[in-house]
């Protein structure tokens, strides 16, 4: 790409272009290789790194709840995913995905309800599955329903 690119800088003669694109090639070479050392200097930092830990209260959601919820996302088509994840766990406005999805505002929303409709469905189905596990206990906010 960068003989072509600089097509018009490559030298005259058979023996001097060659060792142009020999330079080139070089370049192109180290250019790589310090990318691929940054990229493995920022991993091993990133790794240093002490990980968050995620703690949740007793009246926050369950570990079943959450494992629902992932299974259910995991049952969604990429792009209800994708829509969800944008308004729940980036905060995007319904604007701000139509810009990110390339639709309009609108059509976002409507995307958004949808997909909270599928998964609201998916939560459903897995939760019926879940109460008939072995070990299951129900969770606070439910048992005064039954």
């Amino acid at each position: 790409m960068v003989a072509w690119r600089r097509f018009e800088r490559i030298p005259d003669g058979d023996h001097a272009s060659l060792l142009w694109l020999y330079g080139v090639a070089r370049r192109v070479l180290a250019n790589q290789r310090r990318g691929l050392r940054r990229r493995a200097q920022l991993s091993s930092r990133l790794e240093a790194l002490p990980r968050p830990i995620v703690e949740f209260e007793a009246d926050m959601v369950s570990r079943a709840e959450a494992d629902v919820v992932l299974a259910a996302m995991a049952e969604l088509r990429p792009k209800d995913r994708e829509i969800l994840l944008l308004a729940a766990w980036e905060g995007l406005s319904h604007a701000e995905i139509g810009t990110v999805m390339g639709c309009s505002e609108n059509a976002s929303a409507i995307r958004l309800h949808r997909a909270r409709q599928r998964l609201s469905e998916a939560s459903e189905k897995d939760k019926v599955g879940l109460r008939t596990t072995p070990g299951y206990r129900r969770p606070q906010a439910e048992e005064g329903l039954s």
